[in-house]
């Protein structure tokens, strides 16, 4: 197994979870950001999202931004992810797979 996975990651502007994620400037809910993460865990080890160990959100991601989520192993079942737009850390924590 290699030790990384890279996808683009972005969130329509018409998301039905945008609206009542601050009306009239939306930012990408967390919930949004780690479901990605979830997908892109089973994309790349075909694992589900068993448990989230840490999560972090520093900067928002706007609808229609596009941004990058990279998935590295690290220990065990264990991954780390990042999401990055520009250069900027928008969230980063650990996950672990399950079957």
């Amino acid at each position: 197994m290699n030790g990384g996975f890279v996808q683009a990651l972005r969130v329509d502007a018409g998301h039905p979870a945008l609206p009542g994620h601050f009306p009239g400037a939306p930012l990408v809910p967390g919930v949004l950001l780690l479901e990605q993460v979830a997908l892109a865990l089973r994309a790349w080890r075909g694992q589900r999202l068993g448990r989230v160990l840490e999560a972090k959100f520093a900067a928002p991601l706007r609808p229609d931004e596009t941004a990058q989520l990279q998935l590295t192993a690290a220990e065990a079942a264990r991954v780390r992810f990042e999401i990055r737009r520009d250069g900027v850390v928008l969230a980063r924590g650990l996950v672990e797979g399950a079957a």
